[in-house]
């Protein structure tokens, strides 16, 4: 059996703004389906109301993949996730 960093866990999100409930982590990848109107983009804040960590913007009606590399973004308080014209998004983090 090889070893692994870390266990990885998935939840899906619908509401904003809204808190992972993980504590510290690291997302690894997200996973996005996108309104069919308005400017559809992803927030993501260190804690509520903390700093952002990162900014997407998506394409209307499309679902999309965001994946991140080597070991993903730290957000070392749980994670605060903003929605904007978003229909839903499933969080894989560490």
């Amino acid at each position: 059996m090889g070893s692994y960093s870390s266990d990885v866990k998935a939840k899906k999100l619908t509401t904003s703004p809204v808190m992972l409930s993980a504590g510290r982590t690291r997302i690894r990848q997200i996973q996005v389906n996108a309104a069919g109107s308005g400017s559809p983009q992803v927030v993501v804040k260190d804690g509520a109301g903390g700093t952002v960590i990162l900014d997407l913007e998506f394409a209307t009606d499309t679902n999309t993949s965001v994946n991140i590399p080597a070991d993903g973004i730290l957000s070392v308080n749980d994670p605060q996730f903003v929605l904007t014209n978003i229909d839903s998004i499933t969080v894989f983090y560490a």
